[in-house]
């Protein structure tokens, strides 16, 4: 189990993104994971799946990067460019030192070879997740500061109070600045909707958002990218 205060960010539980090319293996990761009272969601198993990566919101990546298909360590090395600050685990299939290495030589925070012990690897993922929630007290580019821990935010030095939902959609477009995020992984980090429910949701709260973090300032930070999403620019254009 994790450590009381790490399964959940205010009211709602830490997301777990798993890529596993092995079902029986994922299959295992994402139960124990979920068993430990956090989100899991587990990202395509093929070529294509990579571009989940893109525009997904989540808390910590899991991969397994010996796929045979792609050298291991320019796998761990795109991974580590989705995840941005967010922390990066790397499992393989052996309990190799060498695989090990190279994971963590790529660019993984951590990194374990899968020895069907599983308490093991929820603990180093409950220890990420720990040091990237005390490492995330200041989220934020440029002029704009975010407290995920007292959930509080401030632009150049000014106070912006907002609600629940609207935190978690400038929180979430903060983790990954200048890059776009789908309405879909939105709706998926913020409401913890899997599907398009019809309703314009993500639309009325990001206008909202806008008149609290953009109104009255020189520039504005939020933009709607055509066709892709969302984006929190770190600087003017």
């Amino acid at each position: 189990m994790a450590p009381s205060g790490i399964a959940e960010a205010g009211d709602r539980k830490l997301l777990v993104a798993v890529y596993h090319p092995q079902p029986d293996r994922a299959h295992a990761l994402i139960t124990a994971i979920g068993a430990a009272g956090l989100a899991v969601q587990l990202l395509p198993q093929h070529v294509d799946g990579l571009r989940a990566w893109v525009d997904s919101c989540f808390d910590l990546l899991l991969v397994n990067p010996f796929l045979g298909w792609q050298e291991p360590s320019e796998f761990v090395r795109l991974a580590r460019s989705i995840a941005g600050r967010r922390p990066l685990l790397v499992v393989s299939d052996r309990d190799a030192l060498g695989d090990r290495m190279t994971a963590l030589s790529a660019g993984a925070d951590d990194a374990a070879g899968w020895t069907n012990n599983l308490p093991e690897l929820l603990a180093r993922i409950a220890g990420l997740l720990w040091r990237s929630r005390i490492a995330a007290g200041q989220l934020g580019e440029g002029e704009l500061r975010i407290d995920l821990i007292d959930r509080r935010v401030e632009r150049a030095g000014r106070l912006i109070r907002l609600p629940l939902r609207e935190f978690d959609l400038l929180a979430n477009l903060a983790r990954v600045p200048d890059r776009p995020v789908s309405r879909d992984a939105l709706l998926r980090a913020v409401w913890r909707i899997d599907f398009d429910p019809g309703t314009n949701r993500v639309e009325v709260h990001m206008s909202r958002l806008r008149a609290k973090v953009d109104r009255g300032f020189d520039w504005p930070m939020l933009h709607t990218v055509k066709g892709r999403g969302y984006t929190l620019r770190s600087r003017p254009d």
